[in-house]
Parts: structure tokens; C-alpha cells; sequence
């Protein structure tokens, strides 16, 4: 069984301002679709997602490359990159005792490769990520690192928008 991701010293926080984007369990929306098009295209990568880590489940917002619309926070990779500030990467997702276990990676979709950004508010809150998956180990160049951040930062400012409208 995979090892339970950390959780965030300001979960309750973080939390709140996740309920404030009013973002969870909306339809698709064109413009985080196409972010998650050009990142997925940017950084070559089959799946790419747009995260949200709610108390118990990862939801996507947006996705490419996959059909699932959520997965339970436990397993979910992107649990552990919401805890930084930077790209979390695992070049190859077996080698790594964290995830080589997880369904995930073990079972469909096998992902292998993991490259994501968190969400951060202006807060320095993380309330979800962009990320980029592929089902066979490698790692980003500089450029698509940069690109991928810029990409995760817009989307954000997405999200602003949305919260000052509401």
C-alpha cells in the first residue's frame, strides 16, 4: 500500500479558500482546458491535469489524456506536491518507495513520470496543481519546467478572477 501524502500545516485554511473559488464540481470551462492542452503539448506528455485537493479527493477540472474525474486524496500524487511551493517531480514513480506501490502507478493509468506545479493563491495557499503525467520514466527540460509554472500561475489568475466575481 502506498504511504499516505503529508498534509498541509494549514489544511483548514487552505480548505476555505478552496470553497471560495467555487470551483469544485463545475463544468468544463474552455480556458483551463486549453491550459491543460498546451501543457500537456509544452512538456510532451500524454495526460496532463488540472487538480484540486479537496479534504478527501483530488478532483480534475481539467484533463487531457484521461477519462477519470477524480481520485481519493490518499492516493493522489498531487498531495504531496500541494506541500511545496516549487514543481514536485518523480522522474520515475517506481523507483520512488512513496509511489511504487500506488494504484496509480501499479494499475491503469500507470504513470511512471510526474511533473506538477501548485496552484498557489496570493495567500501562498496551494489548493491544487497543474501536472503533467507520461507512463514511462523521463524528466522536463529547464524550459518546459518554466513554461509549466508560467502555465500553473495563469491559471491561477483564473481563479482570482473567479473568486473577486463572487
Amino acid at each position: 500500500m502506498p504511504t499516505h501524502p503529508p498534509m498541509p500545516l494549514n489544511e483548514p485554511t487552505r480548505l476555505e479558500l478552496l470553497r471560495q473559488y467555487e470551483v469544485l464540481d463545475t463544468a468544463a470551462e474552455q480556458v483551463f482546458d486549453e491550459i491543460t492542452a498546451t501543457a500537456a503539448e509544452v512538456c510532451q506528455t500524454p495526460v496532463c491535469l488540472l487538480t484540486f485537493i479537496d479534504r478527501d479527493r483530488q478532483w480534475f477540472k481539467s484533463r487531457v489524456g484521461i477519462d477519470v474525474q477524480e481520485t481519493p486524496r490518499e492516493i493522489a500524487i498531487c498531495a504531496y506536491t500541494i506541500c511545496g511551493t516549487d514543481l514536485f517531480v518523480v522522474p520515475d514513480t517506481m523507483a520512488d518507495k512513496r509511489f511504487a506501490d500506488n494504484p496509480l502507478v501499479a494499475g491503469e493509468p500507470h504513470i511512471r513520470f510526474y511533473a506538477g506545479m501548485p496552484l498557489l493563491s496570493p495567500e501562498g495557499l496551494a489548493v491544487g496543481t497543474l501536472c503533467v503525467l507520461d507512463s514511462k520514466p523521463r524528466t522536463l527540460t529547464p524550459d518546459q519546467s518554466e513554461k509549466l509554472k508560467a502555465l500553473a500561475k495563469g491559471a491561477v489568475l483564473l481563479l482570482e478572477i473567479r473568486r473577486a466575481r463572487s
